[in-house]
């Protein structure tokens, strides 16, 4: 049983293509990295934008279910969260990822980058980066806000997204071919990425980048268990 904290919500265009010579990858990277919150001034229309889409997800369906989300104690630029997948593929992973805003939002898009290691075809099992081509290029400033973004990332863990994908977007090529070409070996490998991802390594480690992620997970004993579902009011087939 695993114990959440944080304060959650429940659940012109800007070509995201590629420039010669350089990856998705690579380029996903570097905008998180000149979007680190160190030194921005955030202006503020951005704030305002910031604190409208936020306060926004509390709308009925803006906020998917399964996915928790919460601005960073260490900058308004970077949101941090979690999603818990519950069907398909993925069927009971435990996602954290970062969503880092550039100090002039909305102008320029977001970035993405998961902190659970997921064999995923959008995400680079480098870094992290995840891709928003397929559904943000280009970006619309007037159009495009977070609780779509949102969406999308849940989507890309269904079947239906998974198929519409083309190549040029996907930043982990052995994923996306293993999809198209042995979906077997694809379930497989997304299955033990799912089973990783509650490991106590990966839901308790607080090193590196997760060292600040504000959602972290802690260990429950049994009677601590019985406890916070007798406060949800959830009786198991133990507890009768």
């Amino acid at each position: 049983m695993l114990s959440a904290v944080g304060s959650l919500v429940p659940s012109p265009t800007i070509d995201l293509g590629l420039g010669k010579g350089r990856s998705v990858s690579t380029k996903i990277a570097q905008a998180a990295d000149s979007a680190h919150p160190e030194g921005s001034i955030i202006s503020p229309a951005t704030r305002a934008t910031l604190n409208f889409q936020y306060a926004s997800l509390r709308n009925i369906n803006h906020c998917p279910t399964g996915m928790y989300i919460t601005p960073s104690v260490e900058s308004t630029l970077v949101w941090d969260a979690v999603l818990f997948v519950h069907k398909g593929y993925y069927q009971d992973s435990v996602l954290k990822f970062t969503v880092t805003f550039p100090n002039d939002y909305p102008e320029r898009p977001p970035t993405v980058r998961f902190l659970t290691d997921i064999f995923h075809s959008l995400v680079d099992p480098r870094t992290g980066a995840y891709s928003l081509a397929p559904r943000f290029r280009p970006w619309r400033p007037k159009e495009h806000q977070i609780h779509h973004i949102l969406h999308f990332i849940k989507s890309t863990f269904k079947e239906p997204t998974l198929d519409k994908l083309h190549e040029e977007d996907v930043l982990n090529k052995e994923a996306f071919k293993l999809y198209r070409h042995n979906r077997a070996s694809f379930a497989t490998l997304a299955k033990q990425s799912a089973e990783l991802s509650q490991s106590p390594s990966a839901l308790y480690d607080t090193s590196g980048s997760k060292k600040y992620h504000s959602l972290g997970f802690t260990p429950l004993k049994p009677n601590e268990v019985d406890e916070v579902l007798g406060a949800l009011s959830i009786h198991t087939r133990d507890s009768k």
